[in-house]
C-alpha cells in the first residue's frame, strides 16, 4: 500500500511458481486535496477512509499490508562493523553509531538495520545500512492502516520499494543494465524525485519542485476553470482540440527541461558523465508521447516503467488499464514484493 500525496495505491501479488509472480488485484483511490502534505498525513480520517475504499475496491481477504515512508522522512547511513558479531552485539554497535548521525534522541525514533555484506575493506568487516525515522511518522501510517481495519507488517522506505520494483524492469534493458546508469524519474503531484541507479545501487538522488499539479494549474488558467474542474478534465478528457498544442505540449516540454536540468546536476556533482536510460514513473509519465519528448530533449533513451511486464495477470484485471496505471504503481509493486520474504 503506497500513500502518495494524491492517491492510495494497493497492489496484491501472488507467487505463480517457477520464480514468477502474478498480479492478483490492484486499486487506486484518490485522496482529498491536502489530506497528505509533503509526505505527512495531515488528515488521518480522510486518508483512512480512502484506504477503506481502496481495500473494498481491491476485493481481497488479505488484511496484512506492507507500507513505506517518504524517503525524505528517513535518515539512512552505511556504517562498517566487525564481521561475525552476535545479533545483540551488532544492535549495540548500531545504536552507538546511530547516535552520531541522528539529530533526535534514540527513544524518539524507530531504528532498523540490514547487513549488506562484506565491507570493501575486507572479510573482517561488514557493511551495515542503518535507517531511522521519527516515531510519529511511522505511527501515523500504522494508525491509518489500523483505522481502515488493516495491519501494517512492513514499514519500508519509498526509494527502496522503488528499487525493488526496478529489479523487474532491469530485465527489460539491454544486458540487464549492467554497469550502466539508469535515472528513475518519478513525477508525483508536486515533487519530482530523481534516483540514479547503477548495478542495483542508488548512486545519486535529488528532489525538484515540479509535478503533475502544474498541468492542472495550466489547464485551469488557460480555460478559466476551477482547480477541481481542471483536474477532472485532465483525467477524463473533454478539453478543446487546442489543448494538446497550447497546454499539454508546453507542459511536457517544461517537464523534459526539468529532467534535463536534473541530469546536468548529476553530471556536475558525481564522477559520471553519462546516463544510459531514463525510466519514467508516476502518473505524469503516462501522458501520450511524453517519453519521446524526454528522449529528444535529453538525447537519452527514455521509457515508461511497467514493473508487471514479466508477470502473469489475473483474468479479473483489465490489461490495458493496468499498463496505463503501471508507472504510478512502482512503489506499491515493490512493497507487495516484500511479502515473499520469510
Amino acid at each position: 500500500m503506497d500513500i502518495s500525496s494524491s492517491a492510495v495505491k494497493m497492489v496484491e501479488l501472488a507467487d505463480a511458481g517457477k520464480g514468477t509472480l502474478r498480479v492478483e488485484r490492484y486499486a487506486i483511490e484518490g485522496l482529498p486535496k491536502d489530506a497528505v502534505l509533503d509526505g505527512n498525513i495531515a488528515n488521518l480520517e480522510a486518508v483512512a477512509e480512502a484506504v477503506r475504499r481502496a481495500w473494498k475496491k481491491l476485493g481481497t481477504r488479505t488484511k496484512n499490508v506492507a507500507m513505506a515512508l517518504p524517503t525524505a522522512a528517513v535518515i539512512t547511513k552505511k556504517i562498517i562493523c566487525p564481521a561475525g558479531l552476535r545479533e545483540e552485539d551488532l544492535e549495540l554497535q548500531v545504536e552507538s553509531e546511530a547516535n552520531q548521525y541522528i539529530p533526535f534522541a534514540l527513544d524518539e525514533v524507530n531504528l532498523d538495520f540490514q547487513v549488506l555484506g562484506q565491507a570493501p575493506t575486507g572479510p573482517e568487516e561488514v557493511e551495515v545500512l542503518i535507517a531511522a525515522s521519527r516515531k510519529e511518522k511511522v505511527e501515523d501510517r500504522v494508525a491509518v492502516a489500523e483505522a481502515a481495519g488493516l495491519k501494517a507488517l512492513v514499514m519500508d522506505v519509498e526509494s527502496y520499494a522503488m528499487q525493488t520494483a526496478f529489479e523487474l524492469i532491469r530485465q527489460q534493458l539491454p544486458n540487464d543494465a549492467r554497469d550502466q546508469n539508469v535515472a528513475v524519474v518519478d513525477i508525483g503531484a508536486t515533487i519530482m524525485n530523481i534516483t540514479v541507479l547503477r548495478n542495483g545501487q542508488a548512486i545519486y538522488s535529488r528532489e525538484q519542485q515540479f509535478g503533475g499539479n502544474q498541468l492542472t494549474q495550466d489547464i485551469a488558467r488557460h480555460y478559466g476553470l476551477s482547480a477541481e474542474e481542471a483536474e477532472n478534465a485532465k483525467r477524463t478528457g473533454g478539453l478543446p482540440d487546442s489543448y494538446e498544442a497550447e497546454v499539454l505540449r508546453p507542459f511536457m516540454e517544461n517537464a523534459a527541461l526539468e529532467i534535463q536540468r536534473a541530469m546536468q546536476f548529476f553530471f556536475t556533482s558525481t564522477q559520471f558523465n553519462s546516463v544510459e536510460h531514463i525510466l519514467l514513473t508516476g502518473g505524469t509519465s503516462t501522458l501520450a508521447g511524453f517519453e519521446d519528448v524526454v528522449s529528444s530533449r535529453t538525447r537519452i533513451n527514455a521509457m515508461v516503467a511497467n514493473p508487471f511486464a514479466s508477470m502473469s495477470i489475473s483474468p479479473r484485471i483489465q490489461l490495458k488499464k493496468l499498463i496505463s496505471d503501471a508507472p504510478a504503481l512502482m512503489i506499491a509493486c515493490g512493497l507487495a514484493m516484500r511479502r515473499f520474504d520469510e
